[in-house]
C-alpha cells in the first residue's frame, strides 16, 4: 500500500485526531567567504554547500564559536569535519580538535565517518573506557582529532593533562554533539568540565573555538553559551532540502468516560507498526520504556504472525546484538525496529518510510529529533504520534497546532550549583593549584567556592594559591550524572551494583520492599543500609510495583524574583524540602488494583533546592465559591496538573520536579502551590517555570477543563508519583480556582507560544 492509501485509511478512522502536511523544501545553496584548501574540499565530496553548513563554517573559521541547531540529516558533522580538516592540512601551525560525544556508540559512528574521509593530516583516535593501553598511548602521541565523551575527559584526561601537553597546547576547536541532552545537573556538570578544560589550554597557550551541534532547541545559543563560558552565535535557518512529511495525531480510544480510561497507548503503536511492515514499508517506533520497546515489539510481530520482521532495540543488550540489530536495519534487511531514544541520537537509520511514537517523548525537540528518522533520503515519509493518557499528551491532541507551531523548548543549566560547583573546583586544584588568575573561568563563584573547601579541608592555602590536599585525583569521586555526593548504591545480594540513586530520592525510589525497574527487568529491595547507603535488591517477576506515601513540607529561605500572575502573585528563590517517608501501596502492574499498604519508619530527607510558587488569597478561593473543606484538594488538583505540564515551557521531565500545596503555608500565610527543582541546588527548572509562570497556569486551566473525565483521572489531575497516593483531588475545584484567579469565563481554546 502506498503513503497516500495508507493516510487515506487512518483519515477515515476516528482516532486519527489531525494530520498536518509539512511540504517538501528545497536546498539553499551558499559559498563560504574563502574557499576550503582544494585537497580538504574534495574529500568532502566537492558538492554545494547548503546556506547553513556556509554560515556555521564561517563563522568557526573566524574563531566564533557556534550552536548549530538544524533538524536530522542536515549535515551538521561537515560543518565540523571542514574545519577539522583545515586546521590538520595548515602546515604553518596545524591543529587539534577535541570531539565530545554523549555516548561511546555516537563517538565510534564519528570516527568511522572521519576515517572513510581520509582529511590529509587528520589521525583520528576515539579515547574512552573501551580504548586500550597502547591505543591511549598512540593517541596521546600521533592523534589530531580525539574523539570522546565527557566523563572521559573529566577523569582520564584533564587529571593527567602534561601527558597531552603537545595535542592541548594546539588545540584549535571543541566540537560538542548533541547539545540538547546538556541539560539540568548533567549539563551542569559539562559546563564545570569546560571551565576546567579552558583553563588547561590557556595554562598551555591555546584558546580553542567551541562548535556545538544539536537537535532543534529553543535558544541553543544561550545554553552553549552558559556550557563553555564564550559567546555563542546561532545557526538555525536550516537550508537542507527536505521530503514531503505527513504528521498524524492519534488518539486511543476513550473506554470509560467517568474514569478517563483509554485504550492501551503501546497495543495502538504495535497495531500500527504491523500495519506499516505488513504493508511492505520500513518503520521504526519509539517508546518511553526498555519494557515498552519489548512489549509494542512483540505484539507487533504477534499481529503480523510471521517472526524476524520487528526486532526491539534499547540500551542493556550486548554490543554483538546492538550491532546485529543495527546491520540489519541499516542494510534494509529488517522491515520494522521498536526502540528506545538511543536510536534516538545522531544515527543515520536511513531508507525508513514512517515513525511512530508511542507516546509524546516529553519535549518538542524530541518529538522532532525522533520523526526525523523517517525520511532522511528526501521522500516522503509519515509520522504518527500516538498519544499516552498523561497530561501533556491529552493537552496536545487537544491543542493539535500546539504540535506543530511551538517553538521548542529551551533547556537550563546551574553551573553556580554548589553541589556542582565544589566538586570540580576541588579537580581544577588538583590539575591545577587554584589563584585569583582563575577568576576569569568562574568570576565571583570562585573566592566563595575556594572558602567553602578550606574549611571542609579539601583545600590548602600557600602563597596565594589554593592546593588540593588530599591524594590522588578527586575526580573518580564526582559523578557527572548527580547532582549530590550522598549517593546510594544499588547491588544485588553478592555486591554487584546495578545502579545508584540519590540520596534525597532514596527513600522514595529504593525504601525497603520498593519495586525498581533497571533495563527493563524489575527488582525488590530487601533491605536498605542507610549507614553503608546500600540497597540491596532481588529479582523478580514484574507483577508488582510500589508506590510511597510521604508527608512534605516546605520552608522557604528568601524571595529572590515575583511577578504578579492574574490574581495570585508567583515567587522564585532557594527553599528546603523536607520529606518523610510513611509507607507504601502494593499494586498489581496490570490492573493498577491496591494489592496492600505497607507502613515504614524511615528517617526524613531533605533536600536544598530552589522552587517556584503562587499564593492566592481567601478571598480570591470564596470568589471561586470554594468553601474552605475543598481548598486543600483544589490546591492539590492543581498542582499536579501545573507539574504535567511543566515539561512544555522547559526540557524537563515530571520526575525532575516535585510539588507541595497547601491550605496555609507557614512561611507565606496564605494558601500556596509550590513546585520545586528535584536536584540539590536546583538545575534550573524553578527558573524557567517562573519564566513562563502565565503561560503555564493557562495551560493548566485548559487541560482540566477539557478533559472529559468525572472527578479527575491520569489526563488531568492525578499523578503517578503523589506522596499523597492522588488524595485529596478536586478536579471542578482546581477549574474554579484557576478560572478565577486568570480572570476567565471559559477556558481558552489554545495557549500562544
Amino acid at each position: 500500500m502506498e503513503l497516500d492509501d495508507l493516510v487515506r485509511s487512518l483519515a477515515a478512522d476516528e482516532r486519527l485526531v489531525h494530520l498536518e502536511r509539512l511540504p517538501t523544501r528545497p536546498a539553499r545553496h551558499a559559498g563560504l567567504a574563502d574557499p576550503l584548501p582544494p585537497q580538504v574540499a574534495a574529500r568532502l565530496g566537492g558538492r554545494p554547500l547548503w546556506a547553513h553548513q556556509a554560515e556555521a563554517i564561517d563563522h568557526a573559521r573566524a574563531g566564533r564559536s557556534v550552536a548549530i541547531a538544524t533538524g536530522t540529516a542536515s549535515g551538521k558533522s561537515l560543518c565540523y569535519q571542514a574545519v577539522i580538516g583545515e586546521a590538520a592540512a595548515d602546515e604553518d601551525s596545524a591543529g587539534t580538535a577535541l570531539l565530545l560525544f554523549p555516548t561511546k556508540a555516537l563517538a565510534r559512528d564519528q570516527l568511522r565517518s572521519l576515517a572513510a574521509l581520509d582529511l590529509p593530516g587528520v589521525v583520528a583516535c576515539c579515547y574512552d573506557g573501551d580504548t586500550g593501553p597502547e591505543e591511549r598511548a598512540f593517541a596521546r602521541t600521533n592523534a589530531t582529532a580525539v574523539l570522546t565523551n565527557p566523563d572521559m575527559l573529566h577523569v582520564g584526561l584533564l587529571p593527567h593533562h602534561g601527558r597531552w601537553a603537545t595535542f592541548l597546547m594546539r588545540l584549535r576547536y571543541v566540537v560538542i554533539d548533541e547539545l540538547h541532552t546538556l541539560r539540568g545537573v548533567f549539563g551542569s556538570h559539562v559546563a564545570q568540565l569546560l571551565r576546567r578544560l579552558r583553563r588547561i589550554c590557556a595554562h598551555y597557550g591555546a584558546d580553542p573555538t567551541f562548535i556545538f551541534t544539536s537537535a532543534t532547541i529553543g535558544q541553543p545559543e544561550v545554553l552553549a553559551a552558559s556550557l563553555a563560558g564564550v559567546p555563542v552565535t546561532a545557526v538555525t535557518d536550516d537550508a537542507s532540502p527536505r521530503g514531503e512529511r505527513l504528521f498524524a495525531l492519534w488518539n486511543p480510544p476513550l473506554l470509560d468516560a467517568g474514569s478517563g480510561a483509554r485504550a492501551s497507548a503501546n497495543g495502538e503503536t504495535a497495531a500500527l507498526v504491523a500495519g506499516l511492515v505488513g504493508d511492505g514499508h520500513r518503520a521504526i517506533a519509539f517508546c518511553r520504556s526498555r519494557k515498552g520497546t519489548e512489549l509494542v515489539a512483540a505484539d507487533a510481530e504477534r499481529r503480523l504472525g510471521r517472526h524476524g520482521e520487528v526486532r526491539p532495540y534499547r540500551g542493556g543488550y550486548l554490543p554483538a546484538e546492538r550491532r546485529e540489530i543495527e546491520d540489519e536495519l541499516f542494510g534494509g534487511r529488517l522491515r520494522g525496529v521498536v526502540a528506545t531514544s538511543a536510536l534516538e541520537l545522531g544515527i543515520d537509520v536511513g531508507g525508513l518510510d514512517a515513525c511512530v511514537l508511542d507516546g509524546f517523548p516529553g519535549t518538542i525537540a524530541s518529538m522532532w529529533q525522533q520523526a526525523g528518522r523517517a525520511g532522511r533520503s528526501q521522500e516522503r515519509s509519515l509520522a504518527v504520534l500516538v498519544a499516552g493518557d498523561d497530561q501533556l499528551d491529552q493537552w496536545l491532541m487537544a491543542h493539535p497546532s500546539e504540535v506543530f507551531s511551538r517553538s521548542p523548548e529551551p533547556a537550563v543549566i546551574n553551573p553556580s550549583n554548589p553541589h556542582v560547583l565544589l566538586p570540580h573546583l576541588a579537580c581544577a586544584a588538583y590539575e591545577l593549584p587554584l589563584s585569583e588568575w582563575d577568576e576569569q573561568w568562574w568570576g565571583d563563584d570562585l573566592a566563595e567556592g575556594v572558602r567553602a573547601l578550606v574549611l571542609r579541608d579539601v583545600l590548602k592555602v600557600r602563597r596565594r594559591k589554593a592546593f588540593w590536599a588530599g591524594r590522588g585525583s578527586p575526580a573518580w569521586q564526582v559523578g557527572l550524572r548527580s547532582g549530590a555526593a550522598d549517593e546510594y548504591r544499588i547491588a544485588d545480594a553478592e555486591g554487584h551494583v546495578i545502579g545508584t540513586v540519590d540520596g534525597g530520592r532514596a527513600f522514595t525510589v529504593v525504601h525497603p520492599g520498593a519495586v525498581y525497574l533497571h533495563q527493563g527487568q524489575a527488582f525488590q529491595v530487601t533491605e536498605l543500609d542507610l549507614s553503608e547507603r546500600v540497597a540491596t535488591v532481588r529479582v523478580v517477576g514484574g507483577e508488582e510495583t510500589t508506590q510511597v506515601r510521604s508527608e512534605t513540607d516546605i520552608r522557604i529561605f528568601d524571595t529572590e524574583a515575583r511577578a504578579t500572575v492574574g490574581a495570585s502573585t508567583m515567587r522564585l528563590g532557594p527553599v528546603e524540602v523536607c520529606q518523610q517517608v510513611t509507607g507504601y501501596q502494593r499494586r498489581d502492574a496490570f490492573t493498577g488494583d491496591v494489592l496492600a499498604h505497607v507502613e515504614l519508619d524511615l528517617p526524613p530527607s531533605r533536600l536544598l533546592t530552589r522552587a517556584v510558587w503562587w499564593t492566592v488569597t481567601p478571598a480570591l478561593l470564596a470568589t471561586a465559591g470554594l468553601v474552605p473543606a475543598r481548598w486543600p484538594g483544589t490546591l492539590h488538583a492543581v498542582e499536579h496538573a501545573a507539574i504535567g505540564m511543566l515539561p512544555l515551557f522547559t526540557i524537563c521531565d515530571r520526575w525532575d520536579v516535585g510539588g507541595v500545596s497547601t491550605a496555609l503555608q507557614a512561611d507565606t500565610g496564605l494558601p500556596t502551590i509550590v513546585i520545586y527543582d528535584g536536584y540539590p541546588g536546583g538545575a534550573g527548572i524553578a527558573e524557567l517555570g517562573f519564566a513562563s509562570g502565565a503561560e503555564l497556569l493557562h495551560a493548566t486551566l485548559d487541560l482540566i477543563a477539557a478533559c472529559a473525565c468525572t472527578a479527575g483521572c491520569p489526563s488531568c489531575v492525578q499523578s503517578p508519583k503523589c506522596g499523597n497516593l492522588n488524595e485529596p483531588l478536586d478536579k471542578a475545584g482546581a477549574v474554579a480556582l484557576l478560572r478565577a484567579l486568570l480572570g476567565r469565563a471559559t477556558a481558552r481554546g489554545a495557549l500562544a507560544s
